[in-house]
């Protein structure tokens, strides 16, 4: 006989979450192994005694873990994700008929607290792993990524000095002049000037930033657009810079550098920097972060991996003296 399945919602149920997440579910797993209590007392003084209670911290922190393990970067999204998942709101301490924080909440939580709280849990998430034999400690590998900034390049404005030049270079030459009395009597005036070469080259690159302001992306002009980082900036996200990669077009972007253990993949270190600086210019500091945070937990960096993009004679170097194989091949060699 051919069944039909007829619905009709009960007001009461009997229905206990924790019956239906499977033992082997992530999130199970997490919930029983990550124990994030500790970051009550790390928080405690950012609030006050009075008022409406807060977004609990621990589920703050659980919500961020969650859209980094689902790739979620919109807030809003990352709630609508969760109300529909069970095992999710396991792992958040959430019944399945509770309402989760507002979207909003999240995004002005994540703007009070200060970054070290975040590197805390970074800290104890890694001693986890080391607890736990993922991490083998002697051969790092470290890269780079562009991480795009929340601010369009279309957007970009001309950097503009606070005085006008001509009232800046009267005002340094009228300070020398009353310097130089009280030291000297009477001098001459004095006239900044450069040779005639410099002042053509000046001239010539202040007429074309004149005669080719910035426009959209893709708009009809006779000469290409002359705009870089030292001329033009995003007022929306100054700290944004403008970069490339080959094949691809130039975005605002910022410039993520990240360690990694060879042992089982885990992330040994993480941080971001101006878009607008080479690879190798950050090697010294990732190396000085991965050996202190390895040192904590008793292990010890014996063998570094990078791209060419990282080789120089200092950092060479510093590897050797830190008596650690830097294995990065010299730029422009196969």
């Amino acid at each position: 006989m051919q069944g039909r399945k007829n619905y009709t919602e009960k007001l009461i149920l009997s229905f206990r979450l924790s019956d239906r997440i499977p033992k082997e579910n992530l999130y199970r797993r997490l919930r029983e192994t990550l124990d994030l209590s500790f970051l009550y007392k790390e928080t405690k003084e950012l609030y006050g005694k009075t008022g409406n209670p807060s977004i609990d911290p621990v589920v703050f922190f659980k919500l961020l873990i969650t859209g980094y393990l689902e790739n979620i970067t919109s807030d809003r999204k990352l709630v609508e994700h969760c109300c529909m998942r069970m095992d999710v709101l396991y792992f958040l301490g959430y019944d399945i008929d509770e309402d989760l924080p507002w979207h909003s909440t999240i995004s002005r939580t994540r703007q009070l607290y200060p970054a070290y709280l975040f590197e805390k849990l970074f800290n104890k998430v890694f001693a986890l792993c080391v607890d736990s034999g993922m991490v083998s400690g002697h051969t790092q590998a470290v890269d780079s990524a562009p991480i795009k900034a929340n601010a369009s390049i279309e957007s970009v404005v001309p950097k503009i000095p606070a005085t006008p030049m001509d009232e800046h270079l009267k005002k340094v030459s009228e300070e020398n002049r009353e310097t130089a009395k009280k030291h000297l009597g009477t001098v001459s005036p004095a006239r900044v000037s450069a040779p005639e070469h410099e002042l053509k080259r000046v001239e010539k690159h202040h007429r074309n930033l004149r005669d080719s302001p910035v426009r959209p992306a893709g708009a009809s002009h006779k000469k290409a657009r002359l705009f870089s980082n030292k001329t033009h900036y995003n007022p929306h996200d100054p700290d944004a810079r403008i970069s490339v990669k080959p094949g691809k077009a130039r975005k605002l972007n910022y410039h993520c550098s990240m360690a990694v253990d060879t042992a089982e993949g885990v992330i040994s270190h993480i941080h971001a920097d101006f878009a607008d600086g080479r690879d190798s210019q950050y090697l010294i500091d990732i190396s000085l972060q991965v050996q202190d945070r390895l040192r904590k937990n008793e292990l010890v960096m014996t063998d570094l991996l990078a791209d060419a993009g990282y080789s120089n004679g200092a950092n060479y170097d510093f590897l050797e003296q830190r008596k650690v194989a830097g294995w990065i091949p010299v730029f422009g060699e196969i």
